[in-house]
């Protein structure tokens, strides 16, 4: 499979994608309780409670009738820390070792599992998936202390990839050789940054517009206003100047030469969140390095730019279902369903 670099269908070179327009768009998006990368000043960890148990009750009547749903905890395999996570399956189990799984990472270093999802997660089940949602650490609506445990690029993966093996020692019905992870913006930096790592824990991986260089990051958006963000407890020691090699080893374009999993990865050319300008160097490094494993596409000017494909309708949970966000979740199960092939034995 070799490597895609597609705006709206059409091969068009990098100077291109630099330039183009980013127009405004005012559609109704569900906004998180928290920005991206812009936590509180001061955190409220009681309102924070609060949303939470509103966000549990959404899923608990989303599920009803339709998929089941969980909330367990499981210790990351780092440290003692319990990570709270969701865990949905579809109604009708089909035996030990039959459902191919994933791992979902949600949006925002201070973020959790949005309502947002609903409509995919469902999807997801639907299609015999069983999905682990882990609200690894940093997370809002789980305390203060598990709030300020953030460790960005750092500790967090481990949280993630302690699902995968969550699934393979509690999960019986889950086929061990089918496990995928996906993840959006700061959530997709986390996939990109755990299939890296861990070659052989997931079976295929998808990261929709993912953080991908922290150097750039903060030149752009401002050194100690992001690192505030990102690094409150300066758990880096220091700035990018200071402490280059924490910066390297925490920015997925750095690790290209890691990948050995097929990997779907999509942008859009009007994010103002994660810019393609951030994103450009590392597909031109997988179409160079991993032309046969990876799979990328931008879209030139989807609806809801970093949003695009997660933007629901208000009060429904219904996806909003514009061409490119129809498009970009085809593409998804598409590539998972040919990635995550039965006879291959994977181990964590």
């Amino acid at each position: 499979m070799a490597t895609r670099w597609l705006i709206c269908g059409l091969a068009v070179s990098v100077a291109a994608l630099g330039a183009t327009a980013r127009p405004a768009d005012h559609s109704w998006v569900p906004q998180p309780a928290v920005q991206s990368e812009r936590p509180p000043e001061p955190p409220d960890f009681d309102l924070m409670l609060r949303q939470q148990a509103e966000t549990d009750a959404s899923w608990h009547r989303a599920s009803a009738g339709r998929m089941r749903m969980a909330k367990i905890r499981y210790r990351s395999r780092l440290d003692d820390l319990d990570i709270p996570a969701f865990v949905f399956e579809p109604l009708v189990r089909q035996g030990a070792g039959r459902h191919p799984a994933l791992v979902w990472v949600h949006e925002d270093i201070r973020g959790h599992l949005y309502e947002h999802y609903i409509p995919y997660v469902l999807e997801a089940t639907r299609r015999g998936y069983i999905v682990i949602a882990p609200e690894y650490r940093g997370s809002i609506g789980y305390g203060r202390a598990f709030y300020e445990a953030i460790d960005y690029g750092g500790a967090e993966v481990d949280d993630v990839v302690t699902a995968a093996s969550v699934l393979r020692r509690s999960y019986p019905h889950v086929d061990p050789s089918r496990i995928g992870i996906i993840g959006w913006s700061h959530g997709g930096m986390i996939a990109l940054l755990a299939i890296f790592r861990n070659p052989t824990a997931f079976g295929a991986g998808a990261a929709i517009v993912p953080v991908v260089n922290l150097f750039d990051r903060l030149a752009m958006k401002g050194v100690e206003r992001q690192r505030q963000a990102i690094d409150p407890h300066n758990r880096f020691g220091g700035s990018p100047g200071e402490r280059p090699e924490i910066y390297r080893e925490r920015s997925p374009l750095f690790h290209v030469d890691r990948l050995a999993i097929p990997l779907l990865m999509h942008l859009a050319a009007n994010d103002r969140d994660v810019t393609i300008e951030e994103s450009i160097p590392l597909v031109r490094a997988l179409r160079t390095k991993k032309p046969h494993l990876a799979d990328v596409k931008v879209y030139a000017t989807p609806p809801g730019g970093h949003l695009f494909d997660r933007r629901v309708r208000e009060g429904t949970w219904e996806p909003e279902t514009s061409r490119e966000q129809q498009d970009s979740w085809a593409r998804v199960w598409t590539f998972f369903e040919a990635r995550l092939p039965r006879a291959r034995q994977l181990t964590n």
